[in-house]
């Protein structure tokens, strides 16, 4: 395998086949050791979170495959923390698709005149950049097109996209006794189509059980509860 990205939460490594591995690490984004899934920077370090975080993408990953919406899993090695996965290409340098069910974290510090925490939302999704530096800006969809990041039917796809998985999700934390604020996604393409790609975790998800988030490591347990 030859490393070809190293990264907060993850390094990506290519494989002789084509394919890519990712080896999912124990370091986690928030501020201050606090745990913050909207943060850019990595905050703290949970062991056994790299194994965790594998754990609920896999079973995420085969549950929305079985849904018909395509991803880029191929398979993985919990034991290693890695998972292994299609060749695809971003859109730019990386953009990311949050689809927020509760007002929370940055909607929150934004629209807090209008809006305060738990506020029901309808799937209200919202696009930014992947770039630490100018700490992941948000991006508009007339942006995206006019600097040809996506086109407007790629757009309209991965919003598609982003709402269908996200119910799907919502959906089974219900099942569970949980409730599901917002969730990030990343896009990218694969063969000419457009697919899920990145990884299911505490990371890209805040989860709350009784009106309390739930912590990192037990967000897995939770979900897995009686799954094999």
């Amino acid at each position: 395998m030859t490393l070809i990205y190293k990264g907060k939460t993850k390094d990506v490594y290519e494989n002789p086949n084509g394919s890519y591995t990712l080896q999912l690490k124990d370091s986690a984004t928030g501020k201050d050791g606090v745990f913050d899934p909207g943060e850019n920077a990595v905050g703290l370090n949970i062991d056994g979170l790299g194994q965790e975080s594998l754990r609920l993408s896999k079973y995420f990953f085969e549950k929305i495959s079985q849904a018909g919406i395509p991803n880029h899993y191929i398979g993985c090695d919990i034991s290693a923390a890695t998972m292994n996965v299609k060749p695809a290409k971003h859109f730019g340098s990386g953009i990311e698709f949050i689809c927020r069910l509760r007002s929370d974290g940055s909607f929150v510090r934004r629209y807090g005149a209008y809006t305060q925490k738990g506020d029901k939302l309808d799937y209200f999704v919202e696009v930014t950049i992947k770039d630490d530096d100018r700490k992941d800006p948000p991006i508009n969809k007339d942006a995206l097109i006019m600097l040809n990041i996506m086109t407007m039917d790629e757009y309209e796809t991965c919003v598609a996209l982003t709402k269908k998985t996200t119910k799907l999700i919502t959906d089974d934390l219900m099942a569970k006794g949980l409730c599901l604020y917002d969730i990030k996604y990343e896009f990218a393409k694969s063969n000419g189509e457009i697919i899920l790609i990145d990884e299911f975790s505490a990371g890209i998800m805040r989860v709350y059980k009784n009106g309390v988030s739930v912590p990192p490591m037990d967000l897995a347990k939770i979900i897995l509860k009686g799954d094999k």
